[in-house]
């Protein structure tokens, strides 16, 4: 039975962000990742398009999500289902860290405006 202990999982850095993942190819998860998301005050992701959806949990905190061009303000206990193909942009206009859940199938991709391709390796 794969367990992931907490502290055996992975921390990455991108954008301002840390992303702590658990379930991957590498922990032995064939179909879904899983990570969580540490967003600090003030961070502006930068908008990208996601090739696999995305269930994003906000687990603490306040984000300004913009999907598609529509940005919805998210607090602790609000879901976001982010489907394939669609834009994304996080914010976090607060003065403290949030944190969220997010799972999605391995293969996740991201692509920015200027084209540059991203793989995570949290979901990858």
């Amino acid at each position: 039975m794969p367990v992931v202990r907490s502290s055996e999982a992975v921390t990455h850095e991108i954008h301002g962000a840390r992303f702590v993942s658990y379930a991957t190819p590498r922990t032995g998860s064939k179909e879904l990742c899983a990570w969580r998301g540490e967003i600090p005050a003030g961070t502006r992701a930068p908008a990208h398009t996601v090739n696999r959806e995305e269930i994003f949990h906000l687990l603490t905190g306040e984000l300004l999500i913009t999907l598609d061009g529509r940005t919805e303000r998210v607090t602790a206990g609000d879901t976001v289902i982010i489907n394939a193909g669609s834009t994304l942009a996080v914010e976090n206009p607060t003065d403290r860290t949030a944190t969220s859940w997010v799972t999605t199938s391995v293969g996740l991709e991201a692509e920015f405006a200027d084209g540059a391709r991203f793989a995570p390796p949290w979901a990858n």
